[in-house]
């Protein structure tokens, strides 16, 4: 069984619950349903992309309200944190709603890298930064998520992608990924 040297998270849907209605933001701001968000947003002029982010903010913002642990989430980190096992969180999410939404959990992991940061995933950008930080190969590094962004980030990035299936369901996408779970706490044998 092949052991990891760090961690690196998704944070909405992989650690944390998120109620984020993509279908509302969509209407919000007006994006086609065959575009990315983020984007779409990306093909304004300055002040009209400060005014679709803006509202792509507020959703966030609320969603990092309520947001709470996501299953066994929390023993899987506390796990790592206790062996001493680097941990990172890597989010499309906006700086200041991922650090509300870390704070309000209490969540233990110091290093996040937001949409502020780097390119956003599926871009491995973000993944590389941390793999470089750390001084590990990123062959030694899994990524872990709960949506087809995360699996090809990690793929493009050459660290083990692995994917977080919720519920019963199983998306296409799920050959992308190298290691399929259910709960994280699947992963201890990697640690």
């Amino acid at each position: 069984m092949k052991k990891f040297k760090g961690f690196i998270f998704d944070m909405d849907g992989t650690l944390v619950e998120s109620s984020l209605d993509f279908q509302k933001i969509r209407q919000d701001i007006q994006c086609p349903p065959e575009k990315d968000v983020l984007d779409f947003v990306e093909e304004f002029d300055e002040q009209e992309r400060a005014r679709l982010e803006a509202i792509i903010f507020n959703h966030e913002w609320q969603d990092a309200q309520a947001a709470k642990w996501l299953g066994r989430a929390a023993d899987f980190v506390n796990h790592l944190k206790n062996n001493a096992i680097p941990m990172a969180i890597v989010t499309r999410n906006q700086a200041d709603a991922t650090k509300k939404k870390l704070s309000n959990n209490q969540v233990p992991i110091e290093l996040v890298l937001t949409r502020d940061d780097a390119k956003a995933k599926p871009a491995p950008d973000a993944l590389l930064i941390i793999a470089e930080k750390w001084q590990i190969a990123p062959e030694e590094l899994i990524y872990i998520g709960d949506y087809v962004h995360d699996v090809r980030a990690a793929n493009a990035a050459n660290m083990t992608s692995c994917l977080l299936l919720d519920g019963d369901t199983t998306p296409e996408y799920v050959d992308e990924a190298d290691i399929v779970v259910r709960c994280l706490t699947e992963l201890i044998e990697y640690s």
